[in-house]
Parts: structure tokens; C-alpha cells; sequence
């Protein structure tokens, strides 16, 4: 078992009732999470982009174009924040007050490299495909010498992390408890609908399983 990710004083969360540092928490919202968002500052201007990841042990792993700015600042070596939030609750209190969500988020911060290593790069190209849809990279084609080339991949090891996490019913003040109004948690997750199979797709090809059963961890 792991040693919790050590606190710095850049990710200490200020709230200890919803700290976490161990490494499960925060690879398993990583690993539920569809995207992140990456941060970064570029002449004393903060951007935030949302993007697909993945995690293999403690590196994260992002991908795009090498043509987009977040990937060229990425290869340079520029300091980023990425963070995933997952919402498991509406917590829905007698007062305006104390509404509030149920939620599990984690932050890493760091300075990503550049994968350029192939073997690497097919592995996370590998677990991208299989963080949308487990299964996915087995039953589709791997990608070619030129699509390898036009994709960036960029690598950030999770050094510096927190989590936190709120999973808690509703707090209303003493004084509100007899007001007459409902109060409780609404659950929330990510479902899908039927597959839409694609209209040029031979009418005999079945829909496979991890498509059909497809859902979040």
C-alpha cells in the first residue's frame, strides 16, 4: 500500500474535514472523471482548458495537437494545475444557506514532460482509449506512424496532489429543523443511452459488450 501524497503548503487543503491524500482517492477520480481541465498562465494571463486524460500508476497522460497552445506550452516545460471534480450529490438544505453538492475532486500540480519515448506513448495512447471506454483499445486500430507523429503527449507525475472530498448529508441550523420543507441528498452519475451505431457500419457488425454495458466505475 502506498504512503499518502504528502501536503505542501500548495496543496493543503484548508478545510481538514474534506483533505484527502491518499493515493486511492485520488487515482480513483482520475479514473472516473471523463476530463479534466489543465491550468496555466501564459504573460500574467490564467487559462483553463478542458481535455481527456489518463493514469498509469501516479502519471497522468494528456494528448493533443501539437499545434494548440496548452500542448506547446506543455512541451516547454511551463507549470500546470489539473484538476478533476466528479458531483455525487445534490444536498438540498431547509435554507438557501446550506445547499451544497456531494463531490470528489483532486488537484495535481507539476511540470509535464514530453512523452517521446514510443513504447510510453503507445502505452498512453493504449489507456486513453481505454479511459473512455474500458476495453476500447483491444477492439479498435492502433494508431500509425504519421497519426503518432501528430500527436503530442504529454506526461505529469503525480507528485504534489490533494483531494478533496464531501460525502455528507444535509447540516441545517437547529433552528430550521421543523420548517416545513423537503430535505435531503439527490444522487447524481454519469449514465449512458442506447448506442447510435453509425449508419455506415456493416448491419452484421454487433455492438460489442463494453459498448452496451458501458458505464463509469
Amino acid at each position: 500500500m502506498p504512503e499518502p501524497f504528502t501536503p505542501t503548503a500548495r496543496t493543503t487543503v484548508r478545510r481538514d474535514d474534506r483533505a484527502a491524500y491518499d493515493h486511492d482517492v485520488v487515482r480513483a477520480v482520475f479514473d472516473e472523471a471523463l476530463i479534466c481541465h489543465v491550468g496555466f498562465v501564459v504573460d500574467g494571463q490564467p487559462y483553463v482548458m478542458p481535455t481527456i486524460h489518463c493514469r498509469i500508476d501516479d502519471v497522468l497522460y494528456l494528448h493533443g495537437s501539437p499545434a494548440t497552445r496548452m500542448m506547446r506550452l506543455m512541451k516547454a516545460g511551463t507549470p500546470v494545475c489539473v484538476t478533476a471534480t466528479l458531483v455525487d450529490g445534490l444536498v438540498l438544505a431547509r435554507s438557501w444557506f446550506h445547499h451544497s453538492m456531494n463531490y470528489r475532486s483532486a488537484v495535481a500540480l507539476g511540470v509535464p514532460r514530453e512523452v517521446t519515448d514510443p513504447e510510453e506513448k503507445q502505452a498512453a495512447f493504449r489507456a486513453l482509449m481505454d479511459q473512455v471506454a474500458p476495453g476500447r483499445a483491444e477492439l479498435t486500430r492502433a494508431p500509425d506512424d504519421m497519426e503518432t507523429r501528430k500527436t503530442l503527449v504529454a506526461a505529469l507525475d503525480l507528485d504534489e496532489v490533494s483531494a478533496k472530498v464531501r460525502d455528507a448529508g444535509v447540516i441545517d441550523d437547529e433552528e430550521d429543523l421543523t420548517l416545513p420543507h423537503w430535505a435531503g441528498v439527490l444522487p447524481l452519475r454519469v449514465t449512458a443511452g442506447p448506442p447510435e451505431t453509425d449508419p455506415l457500419l456493416n448491419a452484421a457488425t454487433p455492438v460489442p459488450e463494453h459498448v452496451s454495458g458501458w458505464r463509469r466505475p
